[in-house]
């Protein structure tokens, strides 16, 4: 009798818990959702005025299996489809607010890519009256070379080498930007180049360094690197300036610049200066977490440093896809992948099938982010491939290899936070939409011949959840009286 009675009471209690919340999430579902507002006469100023202010959304199915609150901002949302847009007009019209660059004058932005910078680069520098000329390996999904083909860019593909071969598509795309213009104005490891050298008696003012009507061109020079062993964050080269015998009033020839995302620190500052905020003023500061993948290191190191400036106790959490050294470096402070073991690799950038993310070298953005990353987690391809899928069934979320990365690091932080991290919040990027990636990652058949598993759920990384009996057993009615197990009522006669 008293070992029923406790059971009952115990059962009724779950029940009128299970009842409270069923309860909560029907009045949740049926709250009148918030209007977007729209303000009277908010006309952005061209395609670069849509470019941020991405939402956060709330990743359903893995905040509810989870207990953790997992957000995302939608960065695939810009208007060239990636967390590139921010960075490539930043680098753009950093450059153009220094007089380095000017628009319809024939001058041209080169850049080294896995994809998606690219791509932005192309969209924002025909928007602003130049040209593109992207590098990029052979080896990135077809719609990418497709995408940046339609935007007007000459595309240059290269097979995919470590990054000291001359051959690399970062060392040609720098090499490229040298050839356009014979003259170097610009070449420097900092992130905030200097014009060139003033002269004596006339020193050049921003004006005159922005007119088209300069009485005289620049006179190039090339700046002592600070590491002589590095090469230039960013470079600006000049094709000869027209005679004066030809013209009356100087007009400014085409100039080359090599843009170099992973070096260039504009990179991180434009995640610092827009990303960070926004994320802070979605959540109303109510920020446990941030995680992201490295591709460069800028989204990571711009984001990280602003939210740990405004709360200190923010964790700060790198997702590395496999064939990445981040991880490793993180951990135990040595730059290292298993696949970098003598027979076992398969490519030169970053042995995965992620595209975007992971790096085998320690770039200058990234290396502003070592100080304040707490952990890293390493996230396999299929790992990758399971949640994708899982995010397009259960959220319709259709992401890209390096959102799915995140968010598996993400689901790997919640369980490692347990029951303490009920209720907490982490936030994360999601990059890109899976549109750029239907020839490999969305392919199955690309992946049944890359050997990678095509797992249709994500239960071997959230285990799930075993259904919890209404009536305690023996054990735990024992337990919870301190009095050890318990027998249980034996059945009635003939009911055995």
């Amino acid at each position: 009798g008293l070992t029923l009675g406790f059971s009952l009471s115990l059962s009724l209690t779950g029940l009128a818990i299970y009842a409270r919340d069923a309860w909560k999430r029907s009045i949740q579902r049926k709250a009148e959702k918030r209007l977007i507002e729209v303000k009277g006469e908010e006309i952005v100023d061209g395609v670069e005025g849509l470019i941020g202010n991405t939402p956060l959304v709330r990743i359903n199915s893995l905040s509810d299996l989870t207990g953790v609150e997992i957000l995302g901002k939608c960065e695939f949302l810009n208007p060239f489809g990636s967390v590139k847009d921010r960075v490539s007009l930043r680098i753009i019209t950093q450059a153009e607010d220094q007089g380095l660059i000017h628009p319809h004058t024939g001058s041209c932005i080169f850049e080294g890519t896995s994809g998606s910078t690219g791509i932005s680069i192309a969209g924002i520098a025909r928007a602003r009256g130049y040209k593109a000329h992207i590098v990029l390996p052979d080896d990135v999904s077809k719609e990418k070379v497709q995408l940046l083909e339609a935007l007007g860019a000459e595309v240059e593909k290269v097979r995919p080498v470590s990054i000291v071969d001359k051959r690399h598509y970062v060392n040609l795309a720098r090499l490229r930007a040298q050839e356009f213009g014979r003259e170097t104005l610009i070449s420097t490891t900092t992130s905030t180049p200097r014009p060139a050298s003033p002269s004596p008696t006339e020193p050049p003012t921003p004006q005159s360094l922005g007119s088209s009507r300069a009485p005289s061109p620049p006179s190039p020079t090339t700046l002592p690197d600070p590491d002589p062993t590095a090469p230039p964050s960013l470079l600006i080269t000049s094709q000869p300036a027209p005679s004066a015998s030809t013209t009356t009033h100087y007009t400014d020839p085409p100039r080359g610049l090599f843009s170099n995302q992973f070096e260039n620190l504009s990179n991180l500052a434009a995640h610092e200066e827009g990303t960070a905020p926004e994320i802070w003023k979605q959540t109303n500061g109510k920020v446990d977490a941030f995680v992201s993948g490295a591709g460069t290191g800028g989204t990571i190191a711009g984001v990280g440093k602003a939210l740990r400036r405004l709360r200190e106790e923010v964790e700060i959490v790198l997702a590395d896809p496999q064939g990445s050294g981040l991880f490793h470096k993180i951990h135990d402070g040595v730059m290292y992948s298993e696949t970098e073991s003598e027979g076992k690799r398969r490519r030169y950038q970053v042995d995965t099938i992620v595209e975007g993310i992971g790096l085998n070298r320690l770039t200058r953005n990234f290396s502003h982010a070592l100080p304040f990353i707490d952990d890293a987690f390493r996230v396999t391809d299929a790992e990758a491939v399971a949640m994708s899928r899982h995010l397009a069934r259960e959220d319709g979320l259709f992401l890209g290899s390096s959102s799915a990365v995140n968010l598996v690091a993400c689901v790997r932080l919640a369980q490692q936070w347990g029951e303490a991290g009920k209720g907490k919040t982490i936030v994360t990027i999601l990059c890109d939409s899976g549109s750029r990636h239907h020839s490999r990652f969305w392919n199955d058949e690309y992946l049944a011949r890359e050997g990678i598993p095509l797992a249709t759920t994500i239960d071997h990384i959230i285990p799930p959840r075993r259904p919890e009996s209404p009536v305690p057993d023996d054990e735990r009615v024992g337990d919870e009286l301190g009095l050890g197990p318990m027998p249980l009522l034996a059945p009635p006669p003939g009911e055995e």
